[in-house]
């Protein structure tokens, strides 16, 4: 047996007494952890000071070092993510439907955890809290394989949350971090069936497609996010400029952020002409169609067709025009990953046709898409954006790390 399948036993343990351990149990395991990274941060920002120094080294981009770094405030905030999840309300053991069946038998729907959570991501440490919290509260153990860029910090986190849940009286295995980061570890976890009940992968476009090409075990594919703002002919371009530098510029190595910006050519010189100074204020690159190009000049870069499918995580933007709407939304189902799209516009109309029409997750109007976050939505912190249609779509928090099962009452009852 490898090491990562006694890893994957371990946790499959855990999991049969996480399952039932109760709201209570789970709150006080959670309320440890939240207190215990309260007092040992320095340890959490020492070990993030090596991962960002070796990330210097190695040429990191500074919208990727941006996702990596931790400070007192970030700290804070996972601390503060962690109560969150307190606070909710457990779906564990809710009763969603009950009905009596003409035979007498009383047929119900509970909810309970999916299992064995497997999750890869990269090059965000606050993600080891916000996943682990999610699927302690949900009662699903979590197996973590963070990137090689955040290994100090993602192993003290680890480290300290299973010090917590030990203290709070439950399985330290309910927690756990693979002490490895090669590509071979990433491929065994990917398949290890009997261990592993999903597999989520969070990052980049390129890990999420591979994950979900290779593995054996069941993929929820979250995060791939090529998103778009549409301007139409009667948006409101003040506004609309102020959404795309939010969506662009705010933090533009997320997956909410916006990579591409399509514009109605009746308004694309006025339009432009207020949302470029914006941008520049960032250095923002624009890859640019011909006829955007005709309008922009030296300023404009331009572009490749790959750059229509192009997730950049960086200052990076491309830019088209179109004739009309319906041109719009072919181009959003033709080149958007499923994640957000957004609209701006006055017209009602014109705003119903593009909810009706474009397929994705999250689908706005005259707003950025930087909400689509599962503590905008309200879910507390989530676990990831879902841009599949099964099991679940958008923001998963914890009623999306749930599944069902029957629970049949009867009385003597025979077939």
């Amino acid at each position: 047996m490898t090491a990562l399948q006694q890893q994957g036993q371990a946790a499959k343990a855990a999991s049969y007494v996480l399952s039932t351990a109760g709201t209570a149990r789970k709150n006080a395991a959670l309320e440890a952890i939240a207190r215990t990274l309260e007092t040992r941060r320095q340890e959490i920002l020492a070990a993030n000071a090596q991962d960002l120094a070796s990330a210097q080294e190695n040429g990191m981009r500074p919208a990727m070092l941006d996702r990596l770094r931790l400070d007192e405030t970030r700290i804070a905030g996972m601390v503060d993510g962690v109560r969150q999840v307190i606070a909710l309300p457990d779906p564990i053991g809710k009763v969603d439907k009950m009905e009596t069946r003409p035979n007498g038998l009383i047929i119900g729907r509970r909810r309970v955890p999916l299992g064995v959570i497997a999750i890869i991501f990269e090059a965000r440490p606050n993600v080891t809290v916000d996943a682990a919290a999610l699927c302690l509260k949900s009662g699903n153990v979590c197996i973590l394989r963070g990137g090689k860029e955040a290994f100090c910090s993602n192993s003290v986190l680890a480290f300290i949350m299973r010090d917590a849940l030990e203290n709070a009286g439950l399985p330290a295995d309910c927690i756990s971090l693979v002490p490895d980061t090669s590509r071979e570890t990433a491929n065994e976890l990917m398949h290890l069936d009997g261990y592993v009940d999903v597999l989520i992968p969070r990052g980049g476009t390129g890990l999420i497609r591979t994950v979900a090409r290779e593995a054996s075990v069941p993929v929820i594919r979250t995060g791939e996010g090529v998103c778009h703002i549409y301007v139409d002919a009667e948006a409101e371009l003040d506004m609309a400029a102020n959404i795309l530098l939010n969506a662009k510029c705010s933090r533009p190595s997320v997956c909410n952020a916006v990579e591409c910006v399509l514009i109605h050519e009746d308004v694309a010189a006025a339009f432009l002409e207020k949302a470029v100074p914006l941008l520049d204020q960032y250095h923002v690159e624009l890859r640019c169609d011909e006829a955007s190009r005709a309008i922009l000049g030296a300023r404009a870069v331009p572009a490749l067709e790959s750059d229509w499918d192009a997730e950049y995580d960086d200052y990076i933007l491309a830019v088209r025009l179109v004739k009309n709407t319906a041109e719009a939304i072919d181009f959003i189902n033709t080149h958007g990953t499923g994640h957000s799209e957004s609209i701006v516009t006055k017209n009602y109309f014109t705003a119903q046709r593009f909810l009706d029409a474009v397929d994705a997750a999250a689908v706005y109007v005259n707003a950025s898409t930087r909400f689509t976050d599962g503590g905008e939505f309200g879910l507390g912190a989530e676990i990831g954006i879902s841009t599949q249609k099964m099991h679940a779509r958008g923001p998963m928090g914890l009623e999306e790390l749930t599944s069902c099962k029957y629970i049949i009452y009867g009385e003597g009852q025979v077939r």
